[in-house]
């Protein structure tokens, strides 16, 4: 399950421009099942387009195997 406020938190230290979810994850994201990636992912995905987190766009590309995100300053 996505925890909203520590992804609030990971955000505050992340410089603006365009990201990817697993470098805002952090490193644990490589020790996480496939499955639950796609889930985190997707409910990451949803949260940004519902307004959750106001900074960040969803850019509706996929580069290097990802969605590309993008947080504005």
């Amino acid at each position: 399950m996505l925890d909203e406020e520590d992804i609030r938190t990971r955000l505050l230290g992340l410089e603006p421009g365009e990201f990817h979810f697993p470098a805002l994850y952090g490193e644990g994201w490589n020790r996480l099942y496939i499955g639950d990636k796609v889930k985190i992912g997707r409910e990451f995905l949803n949260a940004v387009r519902k307004g959750k987190f106001p900074e960040v766009e969803d850019t509706g590309r996929k580069k290097g195997g990802g969605r590309v995100y993008l947080k504005r300053g």
